[in-house]
């Protein structure tokens, strides 16, 4: 989303099971870098000020949404799937740790489709 420089939008990335400082893995880094998208080269931990700080909080799962809307119901509002949002029938993005460049790569096309999605309907939603 950070590659789509949108006027007005401000992206963090976080992981609820995360760990601070931990290297991203190779066949996400080649992906970024093959498309020339920033590389954020460590992951960071979903903490309370991150839910104060965001306006919306899409995250790639249904059970991960779901964490996050037992730990906080007074914000869950806010708290949806990245696919729930922009209107998909399914809810989850497949998580493509531990697997193979394939399997990254399929990851990175669903995204990148449901990214395209997002960025025209937060465009029009401010208009």
């Amino acid at each position: 989303m950070k590659s789509k420089q949108l006027e007005g939008v401000s992206v963090r990335s976080a992981g609820l099971y995360a760990t601070d400082g931990v290297l991203i893995s190779n066949h996400s880094r080649y992906l970024l870098e093959k498309h020339g998208m920033p590389v954020t080269p460590t992951s960071r931990r979903f903490k309370d000020r991150d839910l104060a700080w965001a306006d919306l909080i899409l995250t790639m799962t249904v059970a991960h949404r779901d964490m996050l809307r037992i730990a906080v119901p007074n914000e869950s509002n806010k708290i949806l799937t990245l696919k729930e949002y922009v209107g998909a029938a399914e809810y989850d993005v497949q998580d493509p740790y531990g697997g193979n460049p394939e399997v990254y790569q399929q990851t990175f096309e669903e995204l990148s489709d449901q990214i395209d999605v997002l960025a025209r309907k937060l465009m029009g939603e401010q208009k």
